[in-house]
């Protein structure tokens, strides 16, 4: 696999759950309703993607547990917020905090296990063309859902009676009210599918990008799908590119960072080497002395001999004039 093709995968990769959230939040929002629980109902989703996965063995399974477990939580904001009244802001965080409590106590026995990994879609003749193959026709069915959804909800908010509907609810409820639309209707309509695409990125979480379980392993992805939606001004196609800029934008930082590692994990090395270098010439050093003081001590004993030498001629000059 080459280094470009690696990238364009782990755009896609990386991109996949925000965009899918982002897009079912878009709705909601388009809607008139603010949604503060996307994390909750995302996190949510993927345990119970996991569970169910873990339980039947089949992933498909997983996805249709995910999404089930998106909608129970958005039926439950929907009807907070629609049927009693209670306030979105409030009533989003608190399904935040429920989700991300339940999910770990749903979660407690699945943590550690090996996930059920979601397959890719393979298409003969096709997927094994170079780079495009694998990156654009060797990816599963959550991956191509996303940018059906894009061309979708951009289709159906621009140019259908549907999405007329909704963006008449959103931008003025009294008037949609008053032309005979169920503005309650509508807005749990577009929650639910705000909660059916947050499961089915959590599904994507625990069985495609990363197949298994860890608590609150969404790590704030719902957060950054609500930033994209306004990032995006409530346009789909905009939250597609945005998202890809994004992730690509995360990409290139994280391999700025392992350049900044590897950078210096050398500097390390050369200090390192530098001094090993300084220790050995510091040992050049004492062994040149110690050479040295031998060297002395030769000339010395060769000192000593000589004398003894010279002391021997003196005796036997000595003795021979004794005779």
């Amino acid at each position: 696999m080459g280094a470009l093709e690696a990238i364009i995968l782990t755009i896609i990769t990386a991109a996949t759950p925000q965009l899918l959230a982002a897009i079912g939040e878009l709705v909601v929002e388009r809607s008139g309703v603010l949604n503060l629980g996307v994390e909750g109902m995302m996190v949510v989703g993927a345990v119970c993607a996991f569970a169910g996965a873990q339980v039947t063995g089949l992933a498909l399974v997983g996805v249709a547990a995910g999404a089930v477990a998106g909608l129970a939580m958005a039926l439950l904001f929907a009807v907070l917020t629609q049927s009693l009244i209670t306030n979105q802001v409030a009533t989003g965080l608190a399904l935040t905090l429920l989700g991300l409590g339940l999910s770990g106590l749903i979660g407690e026995d699945f943590t550690g296990l090996p996930g059920v990994k979601l397959a890719a879609l393979s298409i003969p003749g096709v997927s094994d063309l170079p780079v495009i193959g694998p990156t654009l026709f060797g990816q599963d069915i959550l991956v191509y859902g996303s940018f059906l959804a894009v061309a979708g909800v951009a289709y159906t908010l621009n140019h259908s009676r549907l999405g007329l509907i909704i963006r008449a609810v959103g931008d003025n409820h009294h008037s949609a009210h008053a032309l005979g639309y169920s503005v309650i209707g509508v807005r749990y309509g577009c929650i639910l599918f705000g909660g059916l695409c947050a499961g089915l990125s959590g599904a994507y979480l625990s069985l495609a990008y990363t197949p298994q379980w860890i608590e609150n392993m969404t790590g704030g992805r719902g957060w950054i799908a609500l930033a994209l939606v306004v990032f995006a001004t409530w346009l789909p196609v905009r939250a597609l590119l945005g998202e890809e800029m994004r992730t690509q934008d995360k990409k290139l930082g994280d391999m700025d960072k392992q350049m900044e590692k590897q950078e210096l994990r050398l500097e390390q090395q050369q200090s390192q080497m530098e001094q090993q270098r300084v220790e050995a010439e510091k040992q050049s050093i004492k062994v040149e002395k110690l050479q040295l003081q031998i060297d002395q001590q030769q000339s010395q004993i060769e000192k000593q001999q000589l004398q003894i030498e010279q002391q021997r001629v003196e005796m036997k000059e000595q003795r021979a004039e004794a005779e």
